[in-house]
């Protein structure tokens, strides 16, 4: 996990917001493209953002891909954060 690759991923609201929606449970791509009025590229380039952070994991069910949130990484990175933080004072 790169925390800039975190950062980078959780610089974008649409970004932001899948993982917001992630947050009750899995959703398939589908499931969360309801929520925007975006082209399927456009979502497809940030999910790679966020899979590319390892903020979401991604599983394949017949046709359909299945995001769930990785909150694991998202809590490492903050404390990596805070403990940067906490040696410049």
């Amino acid at each position: 996990m790169s925390i800039n690759a975190v950062f980078e991923a959780l610089s974008h609201p649409v970004r932001r917001k899948i993982l917001s929606l992630l947050k009750k449970g899995p959703l398939s791509a589908g499931e969360l493209a309801e929520h925007f009025d975006l082209s399927k590229p456009t979502l497809s380039v940030h999910f790679a953002k966020l899979k590319e952070a390892e903020l979401v994991a991604v599983e394949r069910q017949g046709t359909s891909l299945i995001y769930h949130l990785n909150l694991s990484i998202l809590e490492e990175a903050l404390t990596g954060f805070l403990a940067f933080k906490e040696r410049d004072e």
